[in-house]
This record gives C-alpha cells, structure tokens and sequence, in this order.
C-alpha cells in the first residue's frame, strides 16, 4: 500500500486568489520568548491551498462544508492525466477514456508542475474545466471533481462551472499536487477543516493506492 499527500502545504509563500486574503501564520507565544507553550495564529481565507468549495459558495441558500456527506469525500477514485490539456471541456473530456461510473474524479493537468516547483506568484493560464466540460461532468454522474490548481473554472470565467457543478451537488475539490502520482485507480480520503456554515474549507487530502 502507497500512500500520496496530495495537499498543498500552507504557508504565507503559496500563491492565493487574487482579492483573498494572503496567508499570514504568525508565533504569538513562544517558549524561547519565556510562554510555558509555542502558538500560532493562522489567517487567511477558507479557499486556500487545498480546499473544498461547498454549494453554498455559488449558490444562495446551498449546502454549507459542514453540511456535506463524508462518504462523498471518501472513497474509490480515479485519476486522469491530462497534461497536455489547455482546457478540460467536453471534447477533451469524452477522449479521456475514463473508465465509465468513475464517481469521484481528479484531473493532473500541467497545474501540478507549478506546486512541484513551488511557485508563489498567482497563473492566470491555469488548466481549468469550461461550462461544457462541467456540463459532461454531471451528466455521466460525477459527484466529486479535483483539480490541481485554485479553482475548478478558467480564471474570470468562474460562475458558469461553479453553479453547474455545485447545483448538482457535485463536491469540488482545488489545489490538489498530483505531481507524483499516476494516471488510475485509488481511495481518496479528503476531509475538510469543519467550519460551521462555511462556503468551503482547507482540507488535507491523500490518495491510498495498491
């Protein structure tokens, strides 16, 4: 048995979304400063490095991340390597030759080479999933998408992907690094910080293979 973090490490150097808070993990206390204990204060937005988008962050009145079902989060899945992909649309998506009721779905793309370098300044060129390509997602029933850079959609091109995904309760998880693991079969466990009524939630996501 294998097993493969996938999550992205959090540190104020990892790149954020444009407009979000930057990370800011700070020693508040600290024994060498005379404290009986080390602590630190983390700040930073609920969409960052590896997380869940709950419906709630596109959808009025949706499922809060407390409020999603672990048997989602947990379980068979299937990684496709699309790494010569400009964009995960319908087409790219239906030559993919991913193996038919794939429940739970994680894409590497060229994405997870900007993790393995370690790169902080934000992509806009990141590989992303379009409107059709979402659309192709719910129709062969997908109920969880991972991608490996900070949002499922192309960058100003979000709602479109987002609500259709969202709206049909498909789970989406960002920030993946599948930068070492190879296209085919594992258990995922991913399992979000449980913020009460949140729109999402960092999470420490691992891949089990045989």
């Amino acid at each position: 048995m294998r097993v493969y973090d996938i999550s992205v490490g959090v540190s104020p150097d990892i790149p954020v979304w444009p407009g979000d808070p930057p990370v800011i993990l700070e020693l508040i206390k600290s024994i060498k400063g005379g404290d009986v204990a080390n602590v630190s204060q983390l700040q930073a937005g609920v969409h960052v490095g590896t997380h869940i988008d709950a419906p709630l962050h596109f959808v009025e009145g949706g499922r809060s991340v407390d409020a999603i079902p672990l048997k989602s989060l947990m379980g068979r899945a299937y990684v496709v390597d699309l790494r010569k992909a400009d964009m995960l649309d319908a087409a790219t998506l239906e030559s993919a030759r991913i193996p038919p009721r794939t429940r739970r779905l994680l894409f590497k793309t060229r994405n997870s080479d900007y993790w393995a370098k370690g790169e902080s300044k934000f992509r806009r060129d990141f590989v992303a999933v379009d409107a059709s390509g979402a659309e192709w997602l719910v129709r062969k029933g997908v109920r969880l998408v991972g991608v490996d850079y900070l949002s499922v959609a192309p960058f100003k091109e979000g709602d479109e992907t987002h609500r259709i995904l969202l709206e049909a309760e498909v789970v989406i998880v960002e920030g993946l690094n599948l930068a070492r693991v190879s296209k085919g079969r594992y258990t995922l466990y991913c399992l979000p910080v449980k913020l009460m009524g949140s729109d999402g939630a960092p999470a420490r996501a691992v891949l089990v293979g045989v």
